[in-house]
């Protein structure tokens, strides 16, 4: 089956690792337009790895052991590198939290997505919050779809999502930023290229095929948690997709 979704999946990975958004940050304002908008998959990426803990890890006191030590050890890894990370001062951050500081060095403005945590810090509703902020519908669709799949409450379809839409994903992605912020502006961002090779290195070398394995034992043989593997993948990337879209087109609107 993991052939089949990968078949299935292809066109939607091309156009994403392909897509004209890269050849378009041609400079440092273009650069923080970018980061402006996508810090927003940046901060909800860690409410999906939220879910898979509380659902495949235990929480709870008193402990139970859990029914799946693979799946748990790999979301345990993930919280430690997602959460406590460290920079490449030595200095422990979440990736969010060096994703923002990258947005400052390069003095991008986090003004919004701080402004929607605040707003959640202070029990306003996700939809509320997103009201008090004026951000483009492609961001607000994105966040939305990944709280959509949370509230399911079908762990495989959150393991999907997660996998094929963000940790199968992300290296190619961020590869290509890499080899234009390398080639473009040597030595100018350095805390962004930093926290894109920390997703290379994690991602691609270790936690990819974990969360292959972890796919596996949640759908095994059942054809329906498959199909729904698929049809929630597939609109991930495509959620993706029209937010690459959508600051591609704000970049060359600026340009």
């Amino acid at each position: 089956m993991i052939d089949k979704i990968e078949l299935e999946l292809k066109p939607y990975r091309e156009l994403l690792v392909n897509h004209s958004l890269y050849k378009n940050l041609k400079n440092i304002d273009d650069v923080k337009k970018f980061m402006e908008m996508h810090v927003f998959a940046v901060w909800d990426f860690m409410s999906l790895v939220k879910k898979l803990q509380i659902e495949l890890t235990c929480v709870q006191i008193p402990w139970i052991p859990t029914k799946d030590s693979g799946s748990a050890r790999l979301i345990n890894e993930i919280v430690w590198g997602e959460e406590t990370d460290v920079d490449k001062d030595g200095n422990a951050f979440s990736h969010f939290e060096m994703y923002i500081n990258a947005m400052k060095s390069i003095k991008a403005d986090p003004s919004k997505i701080n402004n929607l945590i605040n707003s959640l810090e202070s029990n306003i509703s996700l939809d509320s919050a997103f009201d008090n902020i004026q951000i483009d519908n492609a961001v607000k669709d994105f966040v939305k779809y990944s709280f959509s799949v949370i509230n399911q409450n079908k762990i495989h379809v959150v393991a999907a999502v997660f996998t094929f839409g963000r940790e199968d994903l992300l290296p190619d992605v961020f590869i290509k930023f890499l080899e234009q912020l390398k080639t473009k502006y040597p030595g100018s961002l350095e805390d962004l290229v930093y926290y894109f090779k920390r997703h290379i290195e994690l991602d691609g070398d270790e936690h990819g095929p974990m969360a292959i394995n972890m796919i596996k034992n949640l759908c095994g043989e059942n054809e329906t948690k498959w199909n729904e593997v698929i049809e929630a993948s597939k609109q991930a990337l495509q959620m993706r997709i029209n937010l690459w879209d959508s600051i591609n087109k704000k970049i060359i609107q600026n340009s």
